[in-house]
């Protein structure tokens, strides 16, 4: 299965954030998630695995409770029903992947 990014349409999430689904099978889901400057990816859990590839901007990430800064080239991997969320500190844009695929996206 090849996915091509520039056949996708942008969702506005408001308050600054926006998501594209890339592309997903029932096991997994790939996922582009835009971010202004003081947008913030609200606390939050879920079943699925997640992990978060930073491909530009900055961000502060809370997994857990504990904390950590990520920039362009970093990444995460959030285990399921764990606390998580994030804050932009730099406009930029996060690469998720969630196994299984999240039904709620679509």
């Amino acid at each position: 299965m090849f996915l091509m990014d520039n056949l996708k349409e942008w969702q506005d999430l408001g308050k600054g954030v926006q998501r594209k689904v890339i592309g997903y099978t029932p096991e997994m889901m790939l996922v582009k998630v835009r971010f202004e400057t003081g947008a913030i990816g609200e606390l939050h859990h879920h079943l699925h695995v997640q992990s978060s590839y930073v491909s530009l901007g900055k961000f502060k990430y809370s997994i857990d409770g504990k904390d950590q800064i990520l920039s362009a080239g970093d990444g995460c991997v959030i285990p399921s029903n764990l606390v998580h969320g994030c804050v932009c500190l730099e406009a930029g844009e996060l690469i998720d992947t969630f196994t299984p695929f999240r039904a709620d996206f679509l």
